[in-house]
């Protein structure tokens, strides 16, 4: 602003100066005085002309910067714009695997899905159906926590259909190999299509805990920004146990699960939180003694 008052400035000498210089071309007389007067004019005017051009100059370089500033804010939105982008392109596919996947289940079941006999219905699979060494019958799950009795799922389906037990199972195979986002993603996929089964609350489980071991992964690798975000994830995932499945014996284990992971989020006095529900709720729960060891560490911080 500075800048552009001096800018006007001058040019509004340089305008009187020029109107001195027509008063005398219009009078059609020029004394001494007045030459001396239009000398002197000149003079000045030749000093504003330099001295505004050294302003112009000295502008130059703040007009360039704001067009670099201008240019750099256009690249951060079109990088912005193109991360975006592919966040939505991971998205799309993801929803595509979920969808390939519950097609290969569907087709699993059909091929193990014996022709129809006349007879009564055998009691075993025939001979010829032969189901998929992933997709094996096996007992639930174990608890987090070693001692704890863990349910037993209904039986196979003596057609040899696909049943949720086997749905459940190829996840929990998955999750137990290490592999955490296939597990993750076949424990959601069963929680779609049997929200209400007496192994759902398992399900949901198990997704917080391949969260947390995917975050330790990333805590181990030095990749803290990922292990945030899995962190996170996990404590949603375990959240979710006690809200659709509050009576569920894996709800005292979530919610010790949830405090650990909000300890690594550094946010104690929430987890401190979550350790005091359990004790005051689950009183006889094999997590209490521990969710009263970590109570006791963190008052104490």
């Amino acid at each position: 602003m500075t800048a552009a008052r001096s800018t006007g400035g001058l040019l509004v000498a340089l305008v009187l100066v020029a109107g001195c210089a027509n008063v005398a071309e219009v009078t059609g007389t020029a004394s001494q005085q007045d030459v001396e007067m239009l000398r002197a004019d000149v003079i000045a005017m030749q000093t504003a002309v330099r001295q505004l051009k050294s302003q112009l100059d000295g502008l130059a370089p703040q007009v360039e910067g704001r067009v670099r500033e201008r240019t750099g804010e256009t690249e951060r939105q079109a990088g912005l714009a193109q991360r975006i982008e592919g966040l939505s392109t991971t998205v799309t596919s993801l929803s595509r695997r979920v969808d390939d996947l519950g097609a290969k289940l569907d087709a699993i079941g059909r091929q193990a899905r014996p022709p129809a006999s006349p007879g009564p219905t055998p009691t075993a699979p025939s001979p010829g159906a032969t189901a998929s060494p992933r997709l094996a019958p096996r007992a639930t799950s174990p608890a987090p926590i070693p001692g704890r009795a863990a349910p037993t799922p209904g039986a196979r389906s003596s057609t040899g259909a696909l049943q949720p037990q086997d749905v459940y199972q190829a996840a929990y195979i998955d999750f137990s190999k290490g592999g955490y986002a296939l597990a993750i993603s076949g424990f959601h996929e069963f929680l779609r299509r049997y929200p209400d089964h007496e192994l759902s609350a398992n399900a949901q489980y198990w997704i917080g805990e391949a969260h947390l071991a995917m975050a330790r992964g990333h805590i181990d690798a030095g990749k803290s920004e990922e292990a945030t975000k899995e962190l996170q994830q996990s404590v949603q995932a375990f959240r979710q146990v006690l809200a659709n499945y509050s009576r569920s014996d894996k709800a005292p284990a979530a919610l010790y699960k949830e405090a650990l992971a909000l300890i690594e989020l550094k946010q104690p006095a929430a987890a401190q939180a979550r350790l005091q529900y359990l004790v005051e709720n689950f009183p006889q729960a094999e997590e209490t003694p521990l969710a009263r060891e970590r109570l006791a560490g963190l008052k104490e911080r």
